[in-house]
């Protein structure tokens, strides 16, 4: 008569311990590489880098640097846009770096059904 459930012999298959074993060390290396990415800092500049701003791997603002130049009473608006797009490219600098070290994790995962 059959056993309900399980594996035959009592035990689990090699192949699902060696599966295991990478899901674990695959975990380890993700949460590896997370850490070092919310520690990274981005920078990026606008306007010709009249406006440069860093930012954590977070998504954090670490700095904000504005040229003497740029600072324009009479143009509030165009320093307005110019913080937006170094924000926006810093942020995106952010989601690549991501994106990058999150695919060479899963980039074997194409088997496994992610």
């Amino acid at each position: 008569m059959a056993k309900r459930g399980g594996f035959p012999g009592g035990g689990m298959p090699g192949n699902m311990n060696n599966l295991m074993k990478q899901a674990q060390r695959m975990q380890r290396q993700m949460e590896e590489s997370q850490k070092n990415l919310e520690e990274a800092e981005y920078t990026a500049k606008a306007g010709g880098g009249a406006v440069e701003v860093t930012v954590s791997g977070k998504k954090e603002v670490k700095s904000l640097k504005l040229a003497p130049d740029v600072v324009d009473p009479d143009d509030i608006e165009m320093l307005q846009d110019l913080i937006v797009a170094a924000l926006n490219e810093a942020f995106g600098q952010v989601d690549s770096a991501s994106e990058e070290v999150m695919g060479k994790l899963t980039g074997g995962l194409g088997g496994f059904g992610f």
